[in-house]
C-alpha cells in the first residue's frame, strides 16, 4: 500500500496527540514521508480529540485523512463520531474499557481493554496512549517494532522513557495476540465454508 492513513481518537487528556507524534516519528525513522495533524474539542481536557497520521513512500499532497485505513477509538463519543460510520474495509480498534456498545462487524475489528490493562500493569492509566500505540502498530504492520520504538525514544517526555517503552511492549503483545486470534478465526471460517461447498457437514458438540 503506497499510503496509510490513521485516526487516533478519544478525549483530551488521554495523550493521543503524543501517541500520533510518536507514530509519525517512527515513520520518519523508517525513511517514509509522514504528516501528522490534530484537533481538539471545545475543552482541551475532557473534550473530544483527534490525531491524524498519514504515512507514505511518496510525496503527501494533502495533510488531512480522507479515507482512513485504521481508526482507534478510546472513548464512546469518539467511537460514535469516527468509528460508527466506517465501512468494514477500515480497521477499527476500540478501547473496550470505555467503548462497550459497538455495531456488529464481520471483519477488521479489535476490542481490547487498553486502559484497564494499563492500569493493572502500571498502577495508573497514564501510559494507555503508548499501549494503544503498540496495539495500533502491531495490528497495522505498517512499521517495524524497532521503528516504533525509536519514535517513542524520540518523543517520550523526560523521565518517562522506561515506562513508555514498557507500555509499548505491552501494547505490541496485545496487538499481535489479537491479530493472530482474528486471523485464526478467519481461517477457520474459510475451512468451514470449503467443507460445506464440498458437501461436508459441520457438527457441533456440547459437553455437560
Amino acid at each position: 500500500m503506497a499510503k496509510q492513513q490513521a485516526l487516533l481518537t478519544g478525549t483530551g487528556g488521554q495523550g493521543l496527540i503524543l501517541a500520533a507524534i510518536m507514530l509519525a516519528e517512527g515513520a520518519v525513522s523508517a525513511g517514509k514521508n509522514v504528516v501528522q495533524t490534530q484537533s481538539y474539542g471545545p475543552e482541551a481536557r475532557g473534550g473530544a480529540s483527534k490525531a491524524e497520521v498519514i504515512i507514505s513512500q511518496e510525496e503527501i499532497s494533502y495533510p488531512k485523512v480522507k479515507n482512513p485505513d485504521l481508526v482507534l477509538a478510546m472513548s464512546a463519543e469518539a467511537y460514535r463520531k469516527y468509528g460508527l460510520p466506517l465501512g468494514e474495509e477500515t480497521v477499527l480498534i476500540v478501547d473496550s474499557t470505555f467503548v462497550q456498545e459497538v455495531k456488529p462487524r464481520l471483519k477488521n475489528f479489535f476490542a481490547l481493554p487498553v486502559t484497564r490493562l494499563t492500569k493493572a500493569e502500571f498502577g495508573s492509566e497514564q501510559s494507555a496512549n503508548v499501549v494503544a500505540l503498540g496495539v495500533v502498530s502491531a495490528v497495522s504492520g505498517w512499521l517495524s517494532h524497532e521503528d516504533v520504538r525509536q519514535g517513542v525514544l524520540q518523543r517520550a517526555p523526560k523521565g518517562t522513557t522506561e515506562r513508555n517503552l514498557a507500555a509499548l511492549e505491552l501494547g505490541w503483545r496485545m496487538g499481535l495476540e489479537a491479530k493472530a486470534q482474528v486471523e485464526d478465526l478467519a481461517q477457520a471460517q474459510v475451512s468451514d465454508l470449503a467443507g460445506l461447498q464440498n458437501g461436508g457437514k459441520i457438527s457441533c458438540a456440547s459437553g455437560r
